[in-house]
Formats: C-alpha cells, sequence, structure tokens
C-alpha cells in the first residue's frame, strides 16, 4: 500500500477526544466507513494481504472487526467466521479466555468452523494491547487451523500490542494499514 493511500485513509480517521473517559483520544473510524473509495481502499488492501500470505479463511473479531472482515472475505473470494464474546453463538463452541487492564474476557467461535489444513487470517480494526488478537490466535490453533496472519486497519504503537502479540504469532505477519 502506497503512503498516498495510508494518508488518505487516515484522513477519514477521526479522533473524538475524551471518549469513552476523559484523557482518552479515540480513533473513530465511522466517516471511513461513509466514505465509499477510503472503504473501498481499504477493503481491496486488507484482501490483497489476505491473499499474499495465502489464507483460505477470514476471522473477524467483536465487533468492528465483523466490519471490516466481511467485505475483505468477499473480496478476497475467502469465507468469514466470526470471533464472537462468550456466549453470544449458537452450538457448539470453542472459548478462549484472556486477560484484560482490569479483569478478564472470553471469545468463542464455532468448533466446525475452522479445521486442520486451514490458513486462516484475523482482521481487526485496532490493534491496542493485542490481548483479543492473541486470544484469537490461540483459539484458531486450538481448533486446530494454522494462522496466516493479522492485519488490522490502525496500530495504535504507544500501547505495544505488537509486543504481547509477537511470541504467539510464532513467526506469522502482523500487518498493518496505518500505524499510530
Amino acid at each position: 500500500m502506497t503512503v498516498g493511500t495510508q494518508e488518505f485513509l487516515l484522513s477519514r480517521i477521526r479522533d473524538v477526544p475524551d471518549y469513552p473517559k476523559p484523557g482518552v483520544m479515540f480513533k473513530d473510524i465511522t466517516p471511513l466507513l461513509a466514505d465509499p473509495e477510503a472503504f473501498t481502499a481499504m477493503t481491496d488492501a486488507l484482501a490483497g494481504l489476505c491473499v499474499r500470505h495465502g489464507a483460505t479463511k477470514i476471522v473477524g473479531l467483536e465487533a468492528r472487526g465483523f466490519i471490516l472482515a466481511a467485505p475483505v472475505a468477499v473480496r478476497a473470494g475467502l469465507g468469514f467466521i466470526p470471533v464472537r464474546k462468550a456466549g453470544k453463538l449458537p452450538g457448539a463452541t470453542l472459548s478462549q479466555a484472556y486477560e484484560l487492564e482490569y479483569g478478564t474476557a472470553e471469545i468463542e467461535v464455532h468448533a466446525e468452523d475452522l479445521q486442520s489444513g486451514d490458513r486462516v487470517m484475523v482482521i481487526d480494526d485496532v490493534l491496542a494491547t493485542g490481548g483479543t488478537a492473541e486470544a484469537s490466535l490461540e483459539l484458531i490453533r486450538r481448533a486446530g487451523a494454522d494462522v496466516a496472519g493479522v492485519a488490522v486497519l490502525m496500530e495504535l504503537g504507544f500501547l505495544d500490542g505488537r509486543a504481547r502479540l509477537e511470541p504467539t504469532l510464532r513467526g506469522a505477519p502482523l500487518e498493518t494499514l496505518i500505524t499510530i
């Protein structure tokens, strides 16, 4: 992806000060999603990464990751699998707990959606502390699938999620369209 495309995408991300609490600068991607040219550029860039890394399926992380991953899956001609918060999927699931700054959370995937031989690209909007992405990689491997990589629209470098995620990637790529 070119520097011009990165700048174009970044220009469509709005800073919202003091949201959701004082001192936080929230990166709002809804203006990017509302702009068909920007949304298409982002979708094309992420789909290209999936193809380049040999993905056979795409996992989208709840909730904004769904918005990005579903059109990427369609563009790349791959299946889309939602990874949801615990208790949101019917039927047999695999779950993975993980640590948050203040407590724990849990994510789930349908047990039959991932299989041996699948190469899975994880897509999300933001890499912050890396906890959810790390848990998703563990979940994918527990399902018997391989990790093709992780691709995110935006990495918040100052939160050091990349450092947390590196050991769990086990050599798989971490691709970011924009780093802040």
